[in-house]
């Protein structure tokens, strides 16, 4: 069995206990010293851990703004069993950071490749005030997701994929990565330690978090010495505070988020930053997001915020084309095929602003977003909508598709999914 091998490869770094000024379930970790760490059993370990915890007089988390109770504390026991759930309101997940039990590291230096990691009680973590990634973003992460099965499985979706465009990335930013095969080791190992956080089937799923970041101190601009491989987790829900009701967006036209030669087209942590003052911006305005246009002829369809975007046109479905500055999202190529195998043509093409308002139906994609309606549209003052009753025919069906197919409840002719035990 898979989570027998996971649990029994678990390392207790870290002593946790809820904060008790922060609503939010932030976490305050005790660190066990390194030469204290082989001397415990899992048994001493835990009536350790609860010793410090109750010296430390922690509380529950407040409940009181949160849809999660005592978020932060750990399981009692490293059961190889089936493990009961988290004691959390499931039907009131949002998408927010949520600590779980364990994280998994792996670190290598500059040249060398990664080695075997390890699973680690989730915790803090220390960084040198001159790492690369603090100084110079010299950063990737991924983003994945797990679902429950009726049968209490586990699945996950295309997690190669995910491995081989951390592989471009890191290729794109001087730094080593993990192969494919440790990268979906690290996060099947990191899902099942934290299964009891992966939500009951229907009521969302377990956000996963891979990092890969330059970890080691470094002064002048160059490539870090050392680089530290991550992966957290969270449960989530829907990632517009709207559901899966339409959102609304605005075109932007003077900021953009990515140039040609540039990064837009790697996960690096950079690309997110550059979004932050036009998305506040809008949402300030009461808009969902943000819809970025080229930055040469300020006129072709870039992406949003932190998903692709597509219209529909009668039968044809049409995305902007993969040339640089766009990020190839997994769940976008997943919709191309999807809609292809339902009989609908798919182009991949500059898409003219002017087309997207004219379209009769938008929707974006993405890990997070899933397949995401648009209602409305708003460029240079101009507001076109496109339903505000929830999604249209063409988004509800490739939605309904994927997601089926996501949670295990369709047959996976794709071969895309992968199932834990």
């Amino acid at each position: 069995m898979e989570s027998k091998a996971v649990l029994a490869s678990l390392q207790p770094n870290y002593l946790l206990c809820p904060s008790r000024s922060s609503p939010s379930a932030a976490a305050t970790f005790f660190p066990l010293p390194s030469s204290h760490r082989t001397r415990f059993s899992s048994l001493q370990f835990l009536k350790l851990q609860k010793q410090v915890l109750a010296s430390a007089s922690c509380r529950n988390v407040n409940e009181t703004n949160s849809p999660f109770r005592s978020a932060a504390v750990l399981s009692d026991s490293y059961s190889t069993e089936a493990s009961e759930l988290a004691d959390i309101e499931w039907d009131n997940l949002g998408f927010g950071f949520l600590p779980t039990d364990y994280m998994y590291m792996m670190k290598c230096a500059q040249g060398g490749n990664f080695s075997k990691g390890e699973l680690q009680r989730f915790g803090n973590i220390e960084l040198s005030p001159s790492a690369g990634v603090l100084n110079y973003g010299q950063g990737l992460f991924e983003g994945m997701k797990a679902y429950r099965k009726e049968d209490g499985n586990i699945l996950l979706f295309r997690p190669e994929e995910n491995a081989l465009r951390m592989r471009l990335g890191a290729e794109r930013m001087c730094m080593p990565s993990p192969t494919v095969e440790q990268f979906v080791k690290a996060v099947k190992e990191t899902v099942l330690a934290n299964k009891r956080w992966v939500p009951p089937p229907g009521k969302g799923s377990l956000y996963i978090r891979p990092l890969l970041m330059g970890s080691g101190a470094v002064l002048g601009l160059a490539p870090a010495p050392e680089y530290t491989f991550l992966i957290y987790v969270s449960p989530v829900g829907n990632y517009f505070k709207e559901g899966v009701a339409p959102i609304n967006l605005i075109v932007e036209h003077e900021l953009h988020r990515a140039t040609p030669g540039g990064t837009g087209g790697v996960k690096t942590i950079g690309n997110y930053a550059a979004v932050l003052k036009a998305q506040s911006a809008a949402k300030a305005k009461g808009y969902s997001d943000v819809l970025y246009l080229d930055c040469v002829n300020k006129k072709y369809l870039e992406e949003v915020s932190s998903c692709n975007i597509f219209m529909v046109k009668g039968n044809v479905i049409s995305t902007p084309a993969i040339k640089g500055t766009i990020l190839p999202g997994i769940t976008r190529n997943s919709i191309i095929d999807v809609a292809r195998s339902q009989g609908f043509e798919v182009e991949e093409r500059l898409v003219p602003v002017d087309e997207l308002l004219d379209a009769d139906e938008v929707f974006c994609t993405g890990t997070a977003v899933v397949v995401s309606p648009v209602g409305s549209i708003t460029y240079k003052g101009k507001r076109v909508s496109y339903g505000v009753d929830g999604f249209g025919a063409v988004s509800q069906q490739l939605y309904s598709v994927l997601t089926r197919l996501q949670m295990g409840l369709i047959d996976d002719k794709m071969n895309w999914t992968v199932e834990l035990s």
